[in-house]
Parts: structure tokens; C-alpha cells; sequence
């Protein structure tokens, strides 16, 4: 783990079911709930893919998180990204989100908890917004595992505003830590 504190680079949210989330000045977290406002928010799935299988599943999708530092990666393949278009609410900076283990808490400001739940699976929705993009956001480290670059998924421990340059601090689970696996 490179580091255990950063900041919120932006916030984004969306009432509709659309891929892309518009950049906010700030967001409300609600406890166990997810974003107001926010078609992905409630305590059961509001993924339509996951609500046609089973609409009584808890929501543990309620935050999508994702590095300022993954957007820039991206740049070198010719990807011009901003905060919100893969479908995240808080964009981060200087965390390694997708190396966390699962249930580390994830302290915003003075209020928010949030609890990392389980990889952004990648879908066919980041290949149809850009073509070529999804490849990118997969990879393998050197003994072939692979690394999956789209984000961590948390639910809502605590509430309230979430803002740009508001601090991050994480705390990490009790050991052993649990790899965090695609939800």
C-alpha cells in the first residue's frame, strides 16, 4: 500500500441511468443509502443488469470510487477523460483504491465513513463509451494475475457533504486482509 491518505479530486453525481455522472460542487452521502439524488443509490441493487436477476440483493454499489491517477494513465493511450465520465462519484487523489483490502474504511472530511466492498466490475459500457478503453483498464502484474483498474465499490457507513480537496484518511481492516474480488 503506496499510501493511506489523499483527497477528493472531484464529486460527481446523476438522477438518471446513464454511464457517465455530471461533476458536481458537491454531493450528500446518506448512511446505508449511497448518493442523494443518484440513480445508483438504495439500500437494494439499482444496477438494472443486477436488479433483473434478484431486485433483493443489498446495494453494496453504492459509491463508485475511482484515482485522478487512472484518468491520467489513460491519457498516454490517447484517452482524454474527465471525473465523472466512467460513471464514479468521487474522484480521488493519492490512494491506491484498487490494492485497499475489503472492508477498509475509507474517512471523508470529518463525517463520511465509507466501506470498500468489492472491484468496479469492467463492462462492455466503458468499451461502448470509448472503443479500445476497456482493454486499457485491464492488465496483469508479472506473475499474471490480473489488475483491474475501474474503481472500488463502497457502501455508506457515515453521511454527509462530500467536496473536492476535502481529506482522505483510510483505515485499514484487522489482518489477514481480504483481496478485494469484482462485485
Amino acid at each position: 500500500m503506496n499510501s493511506i491518505s489523499g483527497f477528493v479530486n472531484a464529486v460527481s453525481s446523476k438522477g438518471t441511468h446513464s454511464f457517465s455522472k455530471e461533476k458536481r460542487d458537491e454531493i450528500e452521502l446518506i448512511k446505508n443509502f449511497g448518493i442523494n439524488g443518484d440513480a445508483h443509490s438504495g439500500k437494494y441493487v439499482k444496477h438494472r443488469s443486477r436488479v433483473k436477476k434478484n431486485p433483493m440483493q443489498l446495494n453494496l454499489r453504492q459509491v463508485h470510487l475511482i484515482t485522478i491517477e487512472l484518468l491520467d494513465e489513460m491519457k498516454q493511450y490517447g484517452y482524454e477523460l474527465n471525473p465523472g465520465d466512467l460513471g464514479e462519484n468521487i474522484t480521488t487523489s493519492g490512494l491506491d483504491l484498487i490494492n485497499l483490502p475489503l472492508d477498509s474504511q475509507i474517512i471523508i472530511g470529518s463525517e463520511v465513513i465509507l466501506e470498500v466492498k468489492g472491484l468496479r466490475e469492467p463492462c462492455k459500457q466503458i468499451e461502448d463509451f470509448k472503443s479500445g478503453l476497456l482493454k486499457k483498464m485491464i492488465a496483469k502484474d508479472v506473475n499474471g494475475n490480473l489488475i483491474i483498474k475501474t474503481g472500488i465499490m463502497t457502501t455508506v457507513l457515515e453521511g454527509g457533504i462530500v467536496k473536492p480537496n476535502d481529506m482522505i484518511d483510510v483505515v485499514l481492516p484487522q489482518n489477514p486482509y481480504q483481496k478485494l474480488e469484482i462485485i
